[in-house]
């Protein structure tokens, strides 16, 4: 099953066709500002409506990130060895500074920073460079704490693409990876049984019609089970979380009017635009020592 979130509070099945969409809301009586939650955490099965006749064109909605507001979005770090060699070959990171999962642990996207594709990427700063990176993330299904890596595949509720927005500077890695837009994820999430293996599964970024970032998820450091072995260490994962994997090489500097085609094997495609704000990093005056 593919789920899509429309129309902001609408939950559905997208077609086996991809062109329409079966309306799940009415059908399973949800009511819930985040309608994929809602089917999650109460147990709901929609395998009774995969064949029913579409009731909206997939053009005539607004689609939204699957889950509106995750509790939080766990992300891995250089997770493809040819984007190591990339951001050292960029003098992003150095060959000392580079870590892994293991080294110094995953990083946090702020939950406010997440949107559908429908929504767009809006840049922050006119004078900072903003790159793409294309994902395979997942949304958990079940909460997950101290878990092992051969016992986290039943506890994934299905598959998306994500799209990581980072500045790129010195701030932390969640600050500059966490303004508003700046986790584009959907168009739909996938049950694993549709995906097969996704350890297996060909991924393609073009920007403006022009291929920047194509591998397959075969070439991760660490699988999607190791993430969240590593990240359930002490700390529950809750259903609902969003959980991303890294990107290959290939990052490049996006600007006003792009238009970003993102896509993964099994998973689906998604368009986003992008546009910019008239608003310079240098120019923002932070004042220190408020009143108290």
């Amino acid at each position: 099953m593919r789920f899509v979130r429309f129309d902001e509070t609408r939950l559905g099945l997208l077609t086996e066709d991809g062109t329409g969409v079966v309306d799940l809301t009415d059908r399973l009586e949800l009511d819930a500002d985040d309608p994929l939650l809602e089917y999650i955490h109460d147990g709901y099965d929609a395998s009774e409506y995969t064949d029913a006749d579409p009731d909206y064109d997939l053009d005539d909605v607004s689609i939204e990130a699957p889950v509106k507001r995750p509790g939080k979005v766990i992300a891995a770090p250089l997770n493809y060895e040819n984007h190591i060699e990339e951001a050292i070959a960029d003098k992003d990171i150095t060959t000392e500074e580079w870590f892994s999962i293991e080294d110094k642990g995953y990083f946090l996207k702020a939950p406010s920073s997440v949107v559908g594709p429908d929504h767009g990427v809006e840049l922050p700063f006119s004078d900072r460079r903003v790159d793409h990176e294309i994902e395979l993330a997942f949304v958990m299904g079940s909460d997950a704490r101290d878990v092992d890596a051969d016992e986290v595949w039943d506890e994934i509720f299905g598959y998306t693409i994500l799209l990581d927005i980072s500045v790129r500077g010195d701030q932390d890695r969640s600050n500059r990876k966490s303004y508003d837009t700046f986790t584009v994820v959907g168009p739909c999430v996938v049950t694993p049984d549709e995906v097969g293996d996704p350890q297996s599964l060909d991924m393609e970024l073009r920007l403006n019609g022009e291929t920047k970032q194509r591998d397959s998820t075969n070439d991760m450091v660490y699988t999607c089970a190791d993430v969240v072995q590593y990240a359930s260490l002490g700390t529950t994962i809750e259903a609902g979380d969003i959980i991303t994997t890294g990107t290959p090489e290939g990052v490049s500097a996006l600007s006003d009017g792009d238009t970003i085609d993102a896509e993964i094997e099994n998973v689906g495609s998604m368009t986003v635009d992008v546009t910019a704000r008239d608003v310079r990093f240098e120019d923002v005056n932070v004042e220190k020592g408020g009143q108290r």
